[in-house]
């Protein structure tokens, strides 16, 4: 009797493996620094952000200032459940990549700010001269919370100076707002100054003679221009509400100092508008050098073309072999031909170079 073959066996759909649950990182590890400020002056020990807002609150007096870097959304979620904080702003929080802007939650306001840093470099297609990273301020009643992205966003100097001048540190968060605003547009000023020795090393580059022109340089320091002013235009709106407007929970000596700010913030602006003219202009100006030396090196290679189309057309005559040529049985026929080439390419060499084509 045959035996049945076995059944074919099937296997199901392969499942996909369980992903391993991940650890939550202590909140502590984004917290760059934490501080209470009570009367313009910083308590000594240390605290964690509940700590120190619980201490404000028990005293009834005085800030927290709270410094994150790269927080990831849970520890942004437990700083927003401390302190307070709109969901929505958080979200921004996390992701970053947000346009600088000035938003009010209540009695919260949030400043987001794009420091910038300049590079040095050598001009090429791939440098990059201006690094941009993201600053967003978180501003209440009793606390400033300070959100970082990018590593040259640094505030540990912003710190430093208001900690050695206790009368600012009295005005409050407003004070903290202000001088981080500071901070970032002073830097600004830093590098469009060094954006604009780049450019005038270009110009003198382009309008020296006979040196050779990198139109691709050129291209790429106006693209970092582009960039910071992406970065530092958007910030102009923010800036002036922030000095302007008076219904916002600032006092008025701060809203003063923001005017300054503003007004620095304008320079800054007006004259990466300048740089953006003169790199478009400076483009012209290489193109047309470079169009300049390529119908030169064109017209000297006309020139002996047609110097070296002379003696070619000599030879070739006389290298047709017919039996009738008079000149191939004299004696001075040789000699002859030599003088009449001589003479014709130097008469078109003279010509030629009068003509400053060669």
């Amino acid at each position: 009797m045959p035996s049945i073959p076995p059944l074919p066996y099937f296997r199901g759909p392969a499942k996909s493996p369980t992903p391993l649950p991940r650890i939550p990182v202590p909140t502590a590890r984004a917290i760059v620094d934490c501080a209470v400020y009570i009367d313009g002056m910083r308590l000594p020990g240390h605290f964690t952000h509940q700590a120190a807002l619980q201490e404000v609150r028990d005293r009834g007096e005085g800030f927290v200032w709270l410094g994150l870097h790269d927080p990831d959304e849970a520890q942004m979620t437990d700083i927003a459940q401390t302190f307070g904080l709109h969901a929505l702003a958080v979200e921004d929080a996390v992701h970053a990549h947000q346009r600088p802007k000035l938003e009010r939650y209540d009695d919260t306001l949030v400043l987001v700010m794009r420091p910038v840093a300049y590079h040095e470099h050598e001009l090429n297609s791939v440098s990059e001269i201006v690094e941009t990273g993201e600053l967003m301020i978180f501003t209440g009643r009793d606390f400033v919370v300070a959100v970082r992205h990018g590593e040259h966003s640094g505030l540990a100097a912003v710190r430093k100076d208001l900690e050695g001048d206790p009368e600012r540190l009295r005005l409050g968060p407003s004070a903290v707002l202000h001088a981080i605003a500071d901070y970032v547009v002073d830097n600004y000023l830093e590098v469009v100054q060094s954006i604009e020795d780049d450019i005038d090393e270009m110009e003198e580059e382009v309008f020296t003679p006979r040196s050779k022109v990198a139109v691709e340089s050129i291209y790429q320091l106006k693209r970092e221009v582009v960039e910071l002013r992406r970065a530092v235009g958007p910030l102009a709106i923010p800036l002036q509400v922030l000095s302007q407007n008076t219904n916002l929970p600032l006092p008025k000596e701060v809203r003063r100092y923001f005017r300054d700010v503003a007004d620095h913030h304008t320079t800054v602006a007006d004259r990466i508008v300048d740089f953006d003219e003169s790199l478009g202009a400076l483009i012209n100006a290489a193109l047309a050098k470079i169009a300049v030396q390529q119908n030169t090196d064109m017209r000297k290679i006309s020139a002996w073309v047609a110097i070296a189309a002379v003696p070619t057309m000599i030879a070739g005559i006389y290298g047709m072999n017919f039996e009738h040529m008079p000149e191939l049985k004299t004696s001075w026929g040789y000699p002859a031909i030599w003088v009449i080439i001589l003479t014709i390419c130097t008469s078109l060499y003279v010509v030629f170079h009068r003509n400053n084509w060669l």
